[in-house]
């Protein structure tokens, strides 16, 4: 495994505020940097540090242009972002371009994977370890499935279990060619990688699994989502993994059934303590623009689901298509999301995005922010985290340079 040192760099946040059914601010626009070395194009969702610090990565953007992973920390009232690391591509073996968001282990590290690079130029997953005040890579693993057996191209947000486990997916590749499932198990310093289910590319099963998967706190399952599949009408399904001496189960615990049902999953799930399952389709729902479902645990392990939020578009000031966001659950069981589209905003096509609550004891749909006002960001890939009564989140496009943005929003 290859180490590297990272290139730094600090950049003031330029602020920027506007009123709406909650505040939200602009902590930082991407690309404000000659050749955008503060990074551009943030896809991932963000993740926070026991110092309420916030990390992420950009897509393209850092000093070599093929992505970055940042830090944003508030001090004296003023945010500041740093890079922590630029990639430096396939020609260096590095990673390329990550999708997905970070993960945290109890140790301080960060995990995360990146779309391309790696010697095979079919993605990686990488760790940054802080030592003083510098941050290094060690790449995991390098997706390589020219001999058809591994994953590639991985797009969901990466996992732990109890045990220090790290899960993913990719939605390509593998044996069977629908995508794969794959454990990183910890001795030591060092990982071992293992293909634990390859997705067949059928109909009559479950297919391309875009988002990550989650793990249940209770017995250990790993949950997730396909974008096809699900029997009769190929428009996705749930799926459940459980090792049992060893050996991973795979099983469909949900077949989307389309149209206001719901179709086309691309996010991860999120899991409440009694076990129950909440998502959302990019489409379907009562007006084909996406939906809210919730998968309700029974007994002998039955899941039944029901759509519990249609989005109705921007013509009712509502969001739309809630492509790669999943939800953020809070201790209430209230839940929190963006969609990609849709919302109130009077500039130009109102189709700029929308951040959301779905109230816990009713599931009543609050829109706590509509993009697209002047100097904000748009168009969200993904939901924002909560953070000491705070949403936080990025969109992909926006920002005083066009090139996304992090936000704040106060409920």
């Amino acid at each position: 495994m290859r180490v590297k040192a990272l290139v730094l760099f600090v950049v003031t946040l330029a602020l920027a505020a506007s009123a709406q059914a909650g505040t939200d601010t602009v902590l930082y626009s991407f690309c404000a940097q000659t050749s955008c070395v503060d990074g551009v194009y943030p896809y991932g969702s963000l993740v926070a540090d026991s110092s309420g610090h916030l990390y992420g990565t950009t897509y393209e953007g850092g000093t070599n242009n093929y992505g970055s992973v940042f830090e944003l920390i508030l001090s004296g009232g003023t945010w500041t972002e740093t890079v922590i690391y630029s990639f430096l591509g396939p020609s260096n073996s590095d990673g390329a371009n990550p999708v997905a968001g970070l993960v945290f282990d109890g140790d301080g590290n960060l995990y995360g994977t990146t779309e391309y690079g790696g010697a095979s130029s079919e993605g990686t997953v990488f760790e940054l370890s802080k030592s003083g005040g510098t941050w290094k890579e060690t790449l995991l693993h390098t997706f390589d499935d020219i001999s058809g057996s591994d994953g590639y191209y991985p797009y969901g947000v990466l996992t732990f279990d109890a045990a220090g486990n790290l899960y993913g997916t990719t939605p390509n590749g593998g044996k069977l060619g629908g995508g794969t499932v794959f454990q990183l198990k910890p001795s030591g310093s060092k990982y071992t990688y293992k293909v634990i289910h390859g997705f067949t590319n059928s109909a009559s099963s479950a297919y391309y699994p875009y988002g990550g998967v989650v793990v249940d706190s209770k017995n250990g399952y790993l949950y997730g989502t396909t974008y096809y599949g699900g029997l009769v009408w190929n428009v996705g399904a749930v799926y459940q993994l459980r090792e049992v001496s060893g050996v991973w189960i795979f099983s469909v615990v949900y077949n989307f059934l389309g149209d206001s049902l719901g179709q086309y999953s691309e996010s991860g799930l999120a899991v409440d303590a009694s076990g129950n399952l909440y998502g959302t389709n990019y489409q379907g729902g009562d007006f084909n623009l996406g939906d809210v479902f919730k998968l309700t645990l029974g007994s002998g392990n039955k899941f039944t689901e029901k759509v519990i939020y249609s989005f109705k578009g921007y013509a009712k000031k509502d969001g739309a298509y809630p492509y790669f966001a999943g939800l953020t659950l809070d201790s209430a069981g209230n839940l929190y999301g963006s969609t990609y589209q849709g919302g109130s905003s009077t500039a130009n096509n109102l189709n700029y995005g929308t951040v959301y609550k779905l109230d816990a004891s009713t599931y009543k749909e609050s829109v706590l922010w509509s993009f697209g006002t002047t100097g904000d960001g748009y168009n969200p890939y993904h939901q924002p985290i909560l953070v000491g009564g705070k949403l936080y989140g990025t969109t992909n496009s926006g920002g005083l340079h066009s090139g996304g943005a992090v936000y704040e929003l106060a409920p």
